[in-house]
């Protein structure tokens, strides 16, 4: 099998698929992007994703962005690692659901809330209301403990990542049941690895800039 290429930025939405990396025990090559610095808006980086995202993936001759079609991509790629339900399996269709459902509405409306902006009119707007999102994704994690049940996907690795941060930044209420769920996914040791690393990472970059 090619090896990955993977772009990252620290503490940044491509955190969550590093985790993923690690729970999928994907070998990979690491390019890291400084983003405080500006790299993701250089010709080079730019190549790899003209709107200047992370993440980003390169496996042989496929280039793969948007978090979501990363994610589906990485988790198919090792089907030994169990993060991905198989084409005739019933749970196929809700992981697909719930991956997709992420960038298509949960994303535009936590952003919208965030600059405290009214939605497009209901028959323009991706994700209809706000509320609505929310109490939609709570009522399928009340029924957890994971997104499908008792099963967990790389599904929950993306949101375990996302609830985290939204949650920290407060465009997302912090409800028993999402505060239970994000507990349960960041205790896992892939969460740490990466939170360490990011956090080293991160130090790095702010030694490098205060010498320059």
């Amino acid at each position: 099998m090619s090896r990955i290429t993977f772009y990252h930025s620290p503490r940044t939405r491509s955190s969550g698929t590093l985790v993923l990396l690690e729970e999928l025990g994907a070998d990979y090559d690491l390019e890291l992007i400084n983003m405080k610095a500006g790299e993701q808006r250089q010709p080079a980086y730019l190549a790899i994703n003209p709107l200047g995202k992370v993440p980003a993936i390169r496996h042989g001759d496929a280039l793969v962005t948007e978090q979501g079609a990363v994610y589906l991509y990485l988790a198919d790629l090792f089907p030994r690692a169990g993060l991905a339900p198989a084409l005739d399996d019933p749970l196929r269709g809700p992981y697909l659901r719930w991956t997709v459902f992420y960038g298509s509405s949960f994303e535009p409306a936590v952003v919208d809330r965030a600059l405290k902006r009214d939605p497009a009119p209901s028959a323009m707007s991706p994700y209809g209301d706000y509320d609505s999102v929310i109490r939609t994704l709570a009522d399928q994690l009340e029924e957890g403990p994971y997104l499908l049940g008792n099963r967990m996907t790389a599904a929950d690795i993306l949101w375990g990542s996302a609830l985290n941060w939204t949650i920290g930044f407060g465009v997302v209420p912090n409800l028993p049941v999402f505060q239970r769920y994000v507990e349960r996914m960041t205790a896992r040791p892939a969460f740490a690895r990466v939170a360490e690393r990011d956090a080293a990472w991160v130090a790095e970059h702010e030694r490098a800039a205060g010498k320059a």
